[in-house]
């Protein structure tokens, strides 16, 4: 069975890179390295080392320039010895690797063209995430529904899931509306915001924390090997960081499932491929 090997990028303000990297150790990966991008342009660190690419949230550059904007142009541009780093993160996917972005890392993805990847337009900005409806920063828990049909395998098998969301510019922004019908007619919707009794996609906030169109919370790739999604996973590592946990102790209210299952899917995945 193969070693699965995690890097979590952080730097630049990036705040939660070690939520993320305890996620995947409990998920059973072999290695998690905790790597700053001054180490990756010092050439130090190679992407291409590891298999599973971690991007957490935090606040890139103070957000300056719009979410993820400058760790883009880094990413773009920034080389060791003649080789583009994001050259690095490119060969780790197409060894058949996985990126995660989360919140920032999700912002960072579309900005960089790795997400949604339609139409086999790699590289290419097809969506970017835009200053929620709301106009403010909006900390709160939401509820969520995987799309069965997406070939994402971090949500393979997963439903409904719960996770905090933390971000001023959440909201789907498409450079089309043929992009957005693109994106749903190719399945690359991984999760959805839903109503939380219901369990039914929602536009309404602050259900939809952010207005994005088609209740869209993540997106996926056409392999299914790269998620990108604004709630935080990682943040729902113990039941105890659930807001109902005491009342599920004393009530038999079952919890839903620890954000660390989009991690054992990934770890599962590389395992056995």
């Amino acid at each position: 069975m193969a070693r699965v090997k995690v890097i979590v990028i952080t730097g630049y303000g990036t705040n939660c890179e070690m939520e993320s990297a305890h996620a995947a150790r409990l998920a059973g990966a072999d290695e998690v390295d905790i790597v700053y991008f001054s180490d990756l342009a010092a050439g130090r660190v190679r992407v291409d080392n590891y298999n599973f690419c971690v991007f957490p949230g935090g606040f890139l550059d103070g957000d300056d320039l719009g979410a993820a904007q400058a760790a883009a142009l880094r990413w773009r541009h920034a080389t060791v010895a003649g080789e583009r780093i994001l050259d690095q993160l490119l060969a780790l996917l197409d060894s058949g690797g996985l990126a995660l972005g989360i919140c920032n890392g999700f912002q960072l993805l579309v900005k960089l063209g790795l997400l949604p990847c339609l139409d086999g337009m790699r590289l290419e900005r097809q969506v970017s995430l835009s200053i929620n409806d709301s106009a403010r920063f909006e900390d709160r828990w939401v509820s969520l529904k995987a799309e069965p049909k997406s070939p994402c395998i971090f949500t393979k098998g997963l439903d409904r899931l719960e996770f905090p969301v933390r971000h001023g510019e959440g909201k789907i922004v498409a450079a089309s509306d043929a992009i957005l019908d693109g994106i749903e007619q190719s399945n690359l919707v991984a999760l959805r915001y839903v109503d939380p009794l219901s369990g039914v996609p929602t536009q309404e906030y602050p259900f939809n924390p952010n207005g994005s169109p088609n209740a869209i919370a993540g997106l996926t790739d056409p392999t299914g090997r790269i998620l990108g999604l604004m709630p935080h996973p990682e943040a729902y590592n113990d039941p105890t960081n659930h807001p109902r946990y005491t009342r599920a102790r004393t009530q038999q209210d079952e919890l839903p499932p620890l954000g660390t299952v989009i991690f054992d899917n990934a770890v599962a995945y590389l395992r056995n491929n």
